[in-house]
């Protein structure tokens, strides 16, 4: 049960939230496709032995697959993949290269007669980004679970402006050529036994700030050939009702919790809403009609059901919002400028 006093639990373990490396928690691999090229790729999140799963959607503008079948009145019980995609619609289609290769290793539903995996994915738009005729495929997507399954988990997971994150950027209100160029970010903790990271890439059409000092780290920048970064939400209200977005329901920030403790579905889909506020903490503004925020959760359970039930699921979920917020500005500072636009090393660089 998750109802347990925090207080008592703190008390009993004098745990520290320490950072580790996504890659440690125990069976879960990562892989990605980058096309730096054309500006787009996937990234695979990928759970060989099953993990229960959960999601939330808060963007109005979503582009996703299985969504459905991880809510808990659903019979589904397990989850094989999640696969993060630019391409905007288009970039469904790497789930099913995903699931392909997953069945080739063996990685599956038992129905009987085979094993399918169960893939969840979400895209964001990337199509004006690069090459608009660049789009994650099906090959790309067995890429990724193909270079997930053979990664050592000693190397860690590469960010910036890879896999998902590759064609990101955030700060639109101003037009695609006063934004600046984002990316994927990871990050974890460690809470005594509990582990929680996070994988996001980062499309906002807001501007992503430092949760702690609400300084900028990448956003809409005040002239096309300039790095000065403008508050958005100032702007917008300055603008009033001739406020307008210049590229509609083409923004989306898209993450996967992923985590060792025992869950439910509907405690999966818990977290994942506990975490979302990692977006109202970092990106301003969020969750408006031109993103499709989705955020998925994957809990394995190798922690134990019975050390998984000491711990209070308000506690996962604030780990797990920490580990998001982390990631989400993890994938503006590792970004690098792609395709003419700055990113946030050229306005830190002396």
């Amino acid at each position: 049960s998750c109802i347990v006093s925090l207080s008592k639990w703190i008390g009993d373990t004098m745990s520290t939230l320490s950072p580790i490396s996504i890659t440690e928690i125990p069976r879960f691999k990562f892989g990605h496709f980058t096309d730096r090229a054309g500006g787009t790729g996937c990234t695979a999140i990928v759970a060989p032995e099953g993990a229960v799963g959960g999601v939330d959607v808060r963007g109005a503008a979503p582009a996703s697959r299985e969504t459905d079948l991880l809510k808990p009145e659903n019979t589904v019980e397990e989850v094989h993949a999640v696969v993060l995609s630019g391409g905007s619609a288009f970039g469904l289609d790497a789930a099913s290269g995903a699931a392909n290769e997953l069945e080739k290793h063996g990685i599956g539903l038992d129905v009987g007669c085979g094993r399918v995996p169960i893939v969840c994915s979400s895209c964001l738009f990337d199509l004006a980004f690069g090459n608009s005729q660049a789009r994650p495929t099906s090959f790309d997507g067995a890429m990724a679970v193909r270079e997930a399954l053979i990664t050592p988990k000693s190397l860690p997971l590469a960010e910036g402006c890879v896999g998902a994150g590759t064609g990101a950027t955030v700060g639109k209100l101003g037009g695609p050529e006063r934004c600046m160029k984002s990316g994927l970010g990871a990050r974890a903790f460690q809470l005594g036994s509990l582990q929680v990271g996070a994988v996001s890439a980062v499309n906002a059409v807001g501007n992503v700030v430092d949760p702690a000092t609400l300084q900028p780290i990448a956003g809409m920048r005040a002239t096309a050939d300039g790095l000065e970064i403008v508050d958005m939400e100032e702007a917008m209200l300055a603008m009033g009702e001739q406020v307008t977005m210049p590229l509609d329901r083409t923004n989306t920030t898209i993450s996967c919790i992923v985590t060792n403790a025992c869950l439910t579905k509907a405690q999966a889909t818990k977290v994942a809403q506990m975490a979302a506020d990692a977006y109202a903490h970092a990106i301003r503004p969020t969750h408006t009609t031109n993103d499709g925020d989705t955020i998925y959760v994957l809990a394995n359970g190798s922690l134990g059901a019975d050390a998984s039930a000491r711990i209070p699921l308000d506690l996962i979920g604030l780990v797990a919002t920490r580990a998001l917020e982390a990631a989400i500005v993890a994938g503006c500072t590792e970004a690098t400028a792609l395709h003419g636009l700055p990113a946030h090393r050229d306005i830190a660089a002396p």
